[in-house]
């Protein structure tokens, strides 16, 4: 066992959570990280954790230290890991490193790898608000996942089960504080790449700044550019007619699109992905349940579907 690393470990939260109060992601940075691919998921190796203690006063000299060892071309990796941007690390701080760097980013990920429940389900999107990740699955195999930022805590993003309604390639947020307003310097809140999962809510999937805390929306999901883009094209909008809105009337869906579970409990401030243990951080799991149908429906639509469902 490392000395004082058990008191370190208790010290862990404070430090980094101080360090991400107004971090964001440079996504271009972590860009090449989340796409990085080597094949079946079958061959990807599993992946352990090492602990890296800050000892330097100087912050440039730390990021040096941590840059010498681990390279700087793994810098978004460790960013991503730890919600961190590693800009202002300070002696005492810990972060969590892991012993393969360069592996299929899949390696990486808090959700199973395979998830027996949804294996007669085509595309699954499973959204965990504790760990504040997403996982998509394919036929019950991990496609891709991501990290998140939901709702913060006077608007938080519902749990449950839904499916992605409509999408959009660009959209203006409703909640902006110019929303409406012809002004040229009017504050208006773009988002791209938008799905919605409820529509009475307005509660959307979209590209947006991604803090490195924890919650941090008005009730939406955040996600980064690359997974936006991603998830847009891979999932599945409602087939219906007669009209645009559910609330059209005579409007009828006819097939639900891809569904979404939004699982987990809220958090306040930063998501704590690994377990630190004395010798060594596991990184923490996401429990899914036995079956998807499990989690409550979120919407009378979905009320409506499982009636029919039998």
């Amino acid at each position: 066992m490392r000395p004082l690393l058990a008191l370190l470990t208790l010290m862990l939260a404070a430090p980094i959570a101080r360090a991400q109060e107004t971090s964001h992601f440079r996504q271009n940075v972590i860009a090449e990280v989340i796409e990085r691919r080597s094949g079946d998921l079958d061959d990807v190796p599993p992946v352990y954790y090492d602990y890296h203690v800050i000892e330097s006063d100087s912050r440039l000299e730390a990021r040096l230290k941590l840059y010498r060892r681990y390279g700087e071309e793994n810098k978004g990796l460790l960013q991503l890991l730890n919600r961190n941007d590693l800009e202002n690390l300070r002696p005492g701080d810990t972060l969590v490193v892991p012993t393969e760097l360069t592996l299929d980013f899949r390696a990486y990920s808090p959700y199973p790898r395979y998830y027996p429940g949804a294996r007669d389900i085509e595309k699954l999107l499973v959204l965990d608000k504790s760990i504040q990740a997403f996982g998509a699955y394919e036929w019950g195999k991990l496609t891709r996942w991501g990290i998140i930022n939901t709702g913060t805590e006077s608007a938080r993003t519902p749990g449950g089960r839904f499916n992605v309604n409509w999408k959009e390639e660009y959209r203006i947020s409703t909640l902006s504080p110019g929303y409406g307003s012809s002004a040229p310097d009017a504050e208006l809140w773009e988002m791209y790449w938008v799905m919605n999962i409820h529509e009475t809510r307005g509660i959307h999937l979209h590209q947006y700044a991604l803090p490195m805390g924890g919650p941090a929306s008005h009730g939406c999901v955040r996600l980064s550019d690359p997974d936006a883009r991603w998830l847009y094209a891979w999932t599945d909008t409602w087939e219906k007619t007669g009209g645009e809105h559910i609330s059209s009337v005579g409007a009828t869906i006819h097939e639900q699109g891809t569904m979404v579970l939004v699982i987990g409990h809220d958090i306040v401030g930063q998501p704590n992905p690994f377990v630190f243990r004395d010798e060594y951080p596991v990184i923490r799991r996401v429990r899914l349940p036995a079956s998807p149908y499990d989690i409550p429906a979120g919407t009378p639509q979905q009320q409506q579907f499982d009636r029919l469902r039998g």
